[in-house]
Protein backbone atom coordinates (compact mmCIF):
# COMPACT_ATOMS: atom_id res chain seq x y z
CA UNK A 1 0.00 0.00 0.00
CA UNK A 2 1.27 3.60 -1.04
CA UNK A 3 1.72 6.21 1.07
CA UNK A 4 -0.47 9.23 0.09
CA UNK A 5 1.69 12.75 -0.69
CA UNK A 6 0.83 16.15 -1.26
CA UNK A 7 4.14 17.85 -1.99
CA UNK A 8 4.49 21.17 -2.42
CA UNK A 9 7.72 22.59 -4.54
CA UNK A 10 9.15 25.71 -3.30
CA UNK A 11 12.93 27.17 -4.03
CA UNK A 12 15.55 29.14 -1.68
CA UNK A 13 17.72 31.64 -2.67
CA UNK A 14 20.87 31.76 -0.42
CA UNK A 15 23.74 34.97 -1.11
CA UNK A 16 26.60 34.03 -0.31
CA UNK A 17 27.92 37.37 0.06
CA UNK A 18 25.42 37.71 3.24
CA UNK A 19 27.02 36.22 5.92
CA UNK A 20 23.80 34.20 7.71
CA UNK A 21 23.22 32.71 4.16
CA UNK A 22 26.72 31.67 3.66
CA UNK A 23 26.54 29.75 6.91
CA UNK A 24 23.49 28.43 6.28
CA UNK A 25 24.61 27.25 3.08
CA UNK A 26 28.11 25.71 4.88
CA UNK A 27 25.47 23.83 7.42
CA UNK A 28 23.60 22.27 4.76
CA UNK A 29 27.02 21.39 2.85
CA UNK A 30 28.59 19.96 6.12
CA UNK A 31 25.28 18.08 7.71
CA UNK A 32 25.55 14.42 8.66
CA UNK A 33 23.60 12.55 5.73
CA UNK A 34 22.76 9.79 7.71
CA UNK A 35 20.97 11.71 10.37
CA UNK A 36 19.18 14.16 7.58
CA UNK A 37 18.82 12.61 4.07
CA UNK A 38 18.09 15.47 2.15
CA UNK A 39 18.18 19.50 2.34
CA UNK A 40 14.38 19.21 2.63
CA UNK A 41 14.81 17.09 5.98
CA UNK A 42 16.85 19.48 6.91
CA UNK A 43 15.06 22.26 6.76
CA UNK A 44 11.82 21.21 8.05
CA UNK A 45 13.41 20.15 11.18
CA UNK A 46 15.37 23.75 11.35
CA UNK A 47 12.23 25.55 10.58
CA UNK A 48 10.06 23.44 13.22
CA UNK A 49 12.49 23.64 15.76
CA UNK A 50 13.12 27.44 15.35
CA UNK A 51 9.34 28.41 15.40
CA UNK A 52 8.24 25.88 18.25
CA UNK A 53 11.02 27.99 20.12
CA UNK A 54 9.68 31.32 18.88
CA UNK A 55 6.11 30.48 19.80
CA UNK A 56 6.88 28.85 23.13
CA UNK A 57 8.89 32.06 23.54
CA UNK A 58 6.26 34.60 23.32
CA UNK A 59 3.98 32.56 25.08
CA UNK A 60 6.43 32.50 28.07
CA UNK A 61 9.38 34.83 27.65
CA UNK A 62 11.07 33.76 31.08
CA UNK A 63 11.29 30.44 29.48
CA UNK A 64 14.75 30.64 28.36
CA UNK A 65 16.10 32.30 31.36
CA UNK A 66 14.42 29.58 33.31
CA UNK A 67 16.28 27.16 31.18
CA UNK A 68 19.65 28.21 31.54
CA UNK A 69 18.96 28.78 35.13
CA UNK A 70 17.97 25.05 35.23
CA UNK A 71 21.15 23.84 33.02
CA UNK A 72 23.48 26.06 35.58
CA UNK A 73 22.06 24.60 38.91
CA UNK A 74 22.46 20.92 36.99
CA UNK A 75 26.39 21.46 37.02
CA UNK A 76 26.43 23.18 40.28
CA UNK A 77 24.58 19.83 41.36
CA UNK A 78 27.19 17.70 39.69
CA UNK A 79 29.84 19.20 41.04
CA UNK A 80 28.88 18.95 44.51
CA UNK A 81 28.25 15.30 43.92
CA UNK A 82 31.26 14.97 42.49
CA UNK A 83 33.12 16.62 45.59
CA UNK A 84 30.64 14.39 48.14
CA UNK A 85 31.77 10.86 46.48
CA UNK A 86 35.55 12.27 46.57
CA UNK A 87 35.31 13.25 50.53
CA UNK A 88 33.47 10.66 51.61
CA UNK A 89 35.88 8.25 51.86
CA UNK A 90 37.57 10.74 54.17
CA UNK A 91 34.95 10.79 56.56
CA UNK A 92 34.26 7.41 56.46
CA UNK A 93 38.11 6.75 57.88
CA UNK A 94 37.94 9.21 60.65
CA UNK A 95 34.44 8.01 61.85
CA UNK A 96 36.21 4.52 62.01
CA UNK A 97 39.10 6.13 63.94
CA UNK A 98 36.97 8.21 66.24
CA UNK A 99 35.10 4.63 66.83
CA UNK A 100 38.62 2.91 67.72
CA UNK A 101 40.16 5.48 69.57
CA UNK A 102 38.88 4.18 73.23
CA UNK A 103 40.65 0.87 71.88
CA UNK A 104 43.28 2.03 71.12
CA UNK A 105 43.62 4.07 74.39
CA UNK A 106 43.47 0.79 76.10
CA UNK A 107 45.74 -1.03 74.52
CA UNK A 108 48.40 1.43 74.52
CA UNK A 109 50.00 1.62 78.09
CA UNK A 110 52.34 4.02 79.87
CA UNK A 111 53.74 6.96 79.16
CA UNK A 112 52.98 6.82 74.91
CA UNK A 113 48.82 7.01 76.43
CA UNK A 114 48.78 10.75 77.00
CA UNK A 115 50.66 11.08 73.16
CA UNK A 116 48.63 8.90 71.67
CA UNK A 117 45.00 10.69 73.26
CA UNK A 118 46.80 14.09 72.88
CA UNK A 119 47.19 13.11 69.15
CA UNK A 120 43.72 11.81 68.92
CA UNK A 121 42.02 14.56 70.53
CA UNK A 122 43.31 16.97 67.96
CA UNK A 123 42.36 14.57 64.79
CA UNK A 124 38.72 14.77 66.27
CA UNK A 125 38.41 18.34 67.16
CA UNK A 126 39.90 18.61 63.32
CA UNK A 127 37.38 16.37 62.28
CA UNK A 128 34.78 18.50 64.70
CA UNK A 129 35.76 21.44 62.43
CA UNK A 130 35.68 19.43 59.28
CA UNK A 131 31.39 18.30 59.76
CA UNK A 132 30.45 21.79 60.80
CA UNK A 133 32.25 23.39 57.44
CA UNK A 134 30.50 20.37 55.89
CA UNK A 135 27.30 21.11 57.94
CA UNK A 136 27.30 24.68 56.83
CA UNK A 137 27.97 23.84 53.28
CA UNK A 138 24.74 21.41 53.41
CA UNK A 139 22.88 23.99 54.89
CA UNK A 140 24.01 26.63 51.99
CA UNK A 141 22.94 23.78 49.08
CA UNK A 142 19.65 23.09 50.67
CA UNK A 143 18.73 26.79 50.61
CA UNK A 144 19.94 26.70 46.74
CA UNK A 145 17.92 23.70 45.67
CA UNK A 146 14.68 25.42 47.23
CA UNK A 147 14.84 27.58 44.04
Amino acid sequence: MRKERKIINTNIRLNLCDEQDRQAWEYLQTMDREKYKSYTRAVVIALNDYFSREYRNEADPYLETREKEDAFLERVETAIRDGVKESVPMAMAKNLLEMLTPFVKESVGGKCLSDVATTMKNEITEDKLDWEKEADMDAALDFADSF
